[in-house]
């Protein structure tokens, strides 16, 4: 399994639109075959802050998830709205 961490730090007055577009990512990635989880969570502390918690089977169907139309099709639009920071993990 490999788990995915991206943060999100939204620019001011986007909020609204962000989570638009993290709602529809969700629900298409989470009927993926291989994906175990895709949730989203907001920072208690910092606002304008999330992060994406992914898990995943494995190598191949976080590949086949970045080709999806969804992925590639709303990705460049967050990318507009938010700064971006991923992190990939590995069971220990």
């Amino acid at each position: 399994m490999i788990l995915i961490v991206a943060k999100f730090t939204i620019k001011a007055g986007e909020e609204e639109n962000f989570l638009a577009l993290t709602r529809e990512l969700v629900k298409t990635s989470n009927k993926e075959k291989g994906c175990v989880e895709y949730s989203l969570h907001k920072d208690v502390k910092k606002e304008l802050t999330y992060c994406m918690l992914e898990k995943w089977k494995d190598q191949a169907a976080i590949d086949e998830h970045n080709n999806s139309s969804h992925f590639t099709s709303i990705l460049p639009q967050i990318g507009q709205i938010a700064a971006v920071e991923v992190d990939i993990y590995q069971p220990a």
